[in-house]
């Protein structure tokens, strides 16, 4: 029992993380684009990317992990950070620790030399979302928030944060404010085109710099 379990939960991660497990694929070929795409908006400069979605279950998470996991394997150095600290995804994408993390680091319990997790996959760190016992708004939109990237700048090419839903809370707004460029991830047969054209609003009503869009196929 206790084998299937194991074997059921690396099925599950193979599937999450595609660009890893299958760099060959179709999919693994899209997000090597979408990260090309990015350098060059980018200018080749470090830069802070939030990815967001409308609303939950779009795909975002497993977007962002994917993205991540091909700018390592590009040799970058990268920092996946779990922003979303009311539902976190990422530590079950890739099946690490969440003991401690970015709720900890943003609140003064830990460094975050100490809280980043070194994976095993090119140069990419994560960051998980942590324990959070406090608002979540007034940690992400707080000073410290500002101190961090810039902290993470000095050791990391690329800081990637998986944000909440863009409708259904106020974070995502905070950090897109924040961050150098927004790329809104849009589950396919489940967003209605309201709803992607009142999050294009709300993230250009925060002042952020819209990449571009991620159409994820749901399955």
């Amino acid at each position: 029992m206790f084998q299937s379990k194991r074997r059921a939960a690396a099925a599950r991660q193979k599937r999450n993380l595609i660009v890893y497990s299958n760099p060959d694929s179709i999919i693994a070929e899209q997000f090597r684009t979408l990260r090309t795409n990015v350098q060059f908006l980018n200018g080749g400069k470090k830069s802070t990317l939030l990815l967001t979605s409308p609303s939950s279950s779009e795909g975002k998470s497993t977007a962002a992990a994917n993205l991540a996991v091909s700018m390592a394997q590009q040799k970058e150095s990268v920092l996946l950070v779990d922003a979303n600290l009311r539902d976190p995804h990422i530590h079950f994408i890739f099946k690490i620790p969440n003991d401690k993390g970015l709720a900890d680091v943003l609140t003064g319990q830990a460094e975050l030399k100490d809280a980043a997790y070194q994976t095993e996959i090119g140069n990419l760190a994560i960051l998980t979302s942590g324990q959070l016992d406090s608002n979540p708004a007034e940690l992400l939109g707080s000073e410290a928030m500002e101190k961090l990237f810039q902290k993470a700048l000095e050791n990391y090419d690329v800081i990637l944060i998986d944000s909440p839903p863009v409708l259904e809370v106020t974070d995502t707004k905070l950090l897109a404010n924040k961050s150098d460029g927004v790329i809104l991830v849009i589950g396919e047969g489940k967003t209605a085109i309201e709803k992607a054209t009142e999050a294009k609003k709300a993230l250009e009503f925060a002042k952020a710099k819209i990449y571009g869009v991620i159409l994820n196929e749901m399955k």
